[in-house]
């Protein structure tokens, strides 16, 4: 600052430096500005900044308090998916159960309707066999009669006759066959 003194008493102007009146001049106007700028615009800078950093830490604390629970309601779903997949497991195991067991059922009722259908053929077979060796037995003694009575050369027309012939000679078919057998 002496060395500005000093030029300034030389009577020579520098241009970077300015006169004294006019540095006194502008520092006083820039105290007065400042002044006023603190008096009435910082206060008012500061509340808005106030505001501004409120609002800051409530979206932060809101964001907080949003994640917090987000992350139980992510919990309480991942529960649930499990509940859900437990459950889904519980009724497939149900439903192979129920299918094992409608499936022996149903084989449970073919078997049945096979010994059945099986038992009706054999009592079918045993009742046609039957009727088969009656009706045989009639034609064979019919035969046989008019062929004994060809032989013969007389008529064998009594029934009661003809019919105890034919019982002795097929018994005795019968009798023969099974001591084959």
């Amino acid at each position: 600052m002496s060395q500005l003194l000093i030029l300034a008493t030389e009577g020579k102007e520098n241009p970077l430096v300015p006169p004294i009146p006019e540095l006194v001049i502008g520092l006083l106007a820039f105290v007065i500005v400042f002044g006023f700028l603190a008096k009435k615009l910082l206060p008012n800078i500061n509340k808005v900044l106030e505001e501004r950093r409120e609002a800051i830490e409530g979206g932060i604390e809101k964001a907080e308090a949003a994640q917090t629970e987000a992350q139980s309601v992510l919990e309480q779903y991942k529960a649930q998916l499990a509940e859900a997949r437990h459950e889904a497991a519980r009724l497939r195991q149900e439903a192979q159960e129920q299918g094992a067991t409608l499936i022996a059922e149903m084989r449970a009722e073919g078997q049945r309707q096979r010994e059945e259908i099986i038992a009706a053929g054999h009592a079918q077979i045993e009742a046609d066999r039957k009727s088969a060796a009656s009706a045989l037995r009639q034609d064979v003694g019919t035969l046989a009669t008019e062929l004994a009575g060809k032989l013969v050369g007389e008529s064998l027309e009594d029934h009661a006759r003809q019919s105890r012939v034919i019982d002795r000679f097929l018994d005795e078919l019968e009798e023969k066959a099974e001591a084959t057998r």
